[in-house]
């Protein structure tokens, strides 16, 4: 099918068309993949402790990660941390402004400055004239809980329209300076006010767009949350980076950003497992053997699928879609699905080291297929 007449029209996004620019290595806006972010909660000072943390979330798949710089013994360990990292660092500046040239001077990839707490306009085109000399970009963070004064005075609380009034008076302030190396956000913990927005946002301004929802909340309804307000602006095609704002251990917030990307099917990486919720019908422990099968397959970046299914009824059709498939037929067994296909017999007792060697070896022909030349 043509790229005009897609073979499934409903699954087709449209990202919307914004201008490139680069974190470090890594491209953003454009065509450019999204990027999945998540911040370290360690003591930045301490920089072994969150070059540590930066190496757990470059495992789970970051593609960029932030560090708080909240004061010079934080900005002074950066140099460490940046040497240390293989993707890269932005540095998180408050109310401090010298932190942001501090940071700059230190090797950070990018600055994340929040225009209601960085300070006058002048102390904002010194960080803008740090970030040029030393190839750094910047991100605008706008977030709802920390408007300035006067936007607040004028529209009487956090709305979109004061959101993204903020933004834009900050983005013309580079804009002003010839700097074009920037992104926004405009972030709120009430996901509402976060798609509104962006989705004005969007239509105001050609930039890289960084979304979230902030401050979501704990894991589970924090993930509720990100899913619900970042998935309506990926589907309209709004989004360029993300980050999922999780009270949880930061790599559960990468994992999540990718789960959300996977499932629009903006982004692969690992496998993805379809499975059935379970019911009286299953031939075999549904609910443990996923749990178990997600613990011994977080290894594996290559992106593939694999289904799961307790019973015959809707297992044999949701196989047909996948790479490796294991439907439950009763009395001990199942089948196994390769490519679509069944293919052999399988005890439920030894179906899990079974499926993990299927797959781990299907994710090897995958990588070797992508490495030949054409």
């Amino acid at each position: 099918m043509s790229e005009t007449h897609p073979l499934r029209p409903w699954r087709t996004i449209v990202r919307r068309k914004s201008r490139k620019i680069r974190v470090g290595n890594v491209e953003v806006g454009g065509d450019a993949p999204i990027s999945v972010q998540s911040m370290t909660n360690t003591l930045t000072a301490d920089a072994v402790a969150t070059i540590d943390q930066v190496r757990q979330l470059e495992e789970a798949g970051a593609d960029i990660v932030r560090v708080s710089c909240p004061d010079e013994a934080s900005t002074a360990a950066l140099p460490k941390i940046v040497k240390a990292s293989k993707v890269p660092i932005v540095a998180d500046i408050h109310f401090h402004y010298r932190r942001g040239v501090e940071a700059a001077k230190a090797g950070a990839a990018c600055l994340r400055i929040n225009p209601g707490n960085i300070g006058s306009p002048d102390r904002v085109r010194e960080v803008i004239q740090a970030a040029r000399d030393h190839g750094c970009s910047i991100r605008i963070g706008v977030n709802a809980g920390s408007l300035e004064n006067h936007l607040l005075e004028k529209y009487g609380e956090p709305c979109p329209d004061a959101m993204v009034e903020s933004a834009l008076d900050h983005a013309r302030i580079l804009q002003d300076h010839d700097f074009h190396e920037f992104k926004i956000s405009v972030k709120a913990s009430d996901l509402f006010m976060t798609v509104a927005a962006y989705q004005m946002l969007a239509e105001a301004i050609d930039c890289p767009l960084h979304i979230g929802v902030t401050e979501a909340g704990g894991q589970r309804i924090g993930t509720v949350k990100s899913a619900i307000g970042m998935g309506a602006l990926l589907w309209a095609g709004i989004g360029d980076t993300l980050r999922v704002s999780l009270a949880a251990d930061p790599v559960e917030e990468v994992k999540v950003g990718f789960d959300l990307l996977k499932s629009l099917g903006l982004r692969h990486r690992g496998v993805n497992i379809i499975a059935c919720p379970s019911c009286a019908r299953q031939g075999f422990d549904v609910i443990r053997t996923v749990e178990t099968l997600e613990a011994r397959l977080a290894h594996i970046a290559t992106p593939m699928s694999l289904s799961i299914i307790g019973c015959v009824v809707n297992g044999p059709g949701e196989a047909l879609m996948t790479d490796v498939g294991f439907t439950g037929g009763g009395k001990g067994s199942g089948m196994v699905y390769l490519a679509g296909k069944a293919d052999h017999k399988m005890d439920n007792d030894r179906m899990v080291d079974h499926i993990v060697e299927l797959v781990e070896r299907r994710a090897a022909e995958l990588e070797s297929a992508s490495l030949s030349p054409t």
